[in-house]
């Protein structure tokens, strides 16, 4: 039954690896950003920290292994700028999707699970929270890197968007004025809480294999 546990545990992993690949692509392009202005940012930070801190805790987990939870960063990173491809081969620009840096996250994820020895409570709170604090500032460093959103979306307006989503002047600052923080602080509180479902995943799927 072992090889029928390790192929459970690595179908999981490509699923949730391929899934942050799409969550990337629907909610990671210029249109979104430019339609919801900041307010995008925070929804999609938060479900950018979440969904890395899932895989990578539960990939970590089953390792045991210091170091799994960056690989696995790697792998959705890889992931994301090979599905580029398609909308490049549309004619869109290269950066047309804003590739999230989700390794920086996911290192602070393995050094807190190697600093404490292991001990997997402390990686779920300390590595979860460290992983939902830390992900919105990279990719806001990450945005000011790419080209402006707003001249992105009307030059390359996506093809099946309706009228009503046509690109509008963002209203920065209308609801708050610190999108990274406001990030910074609901993906610390989310991510203890998912990354504890990845931990649990990982021990259900041990004791389903086991039964």
């Amino acid at each position: 039954m072992v090889w029928l546990r390790r192929t459970t545990h690595y179908l999981f992993i490509v699923v949730v690896a391929v899934s942050s690949t799409l969550l990337t692509i629907n909610a990671g392009d210029y249109i979104f950003y430019t339609d919801w202005a900041w307010t995008s940012f925070v929804v999609f930070s938060v479900s950018q920290s979440t969904m890395l801190v899932v895989g990578a805790i539960y990939y970590m987990l089953f390792t045991g292994v210091p170091g799994t939870a960056t690989y696995y960063a790697t792998i959705m990173t890889i992931y994301t700028w090979v599905a580029k491809g398609a909308w490049f081969a549309l004619g869109y620009p290269y950066d047309f999707i804003v590739t999230p840096v989700w390794i920086p996250s996911a290192m602070l994820l393995d050094l807190t699970y190697w600093a404490t020895r292991r001990n997997k409570h402390a990686a779920i709170i300390i590595g979860g929270t460290l992983v939902g604090l830390s992900l919105p500032i990279f990719n806001m460093i990450n945005l000011l890197l790419v080209r402006d959103p707003l001249e992105m979306a009307f030059k390359y307006p996506r093809p099946t968007l309706p009228p009503y989503m046509t690109p509008i002047e963002p209203q920065v600052g209308k609801f708050y004025n610190s999108p990274v923080a406001l990030g910074s602080g609901a993906g610390a509180v989310l991510s203890v809480p998912i990354a504890a479902l990845g931990a649990k995943l990982n021990t259900w799927t041990y004791r389903w294999m086991a039964a």
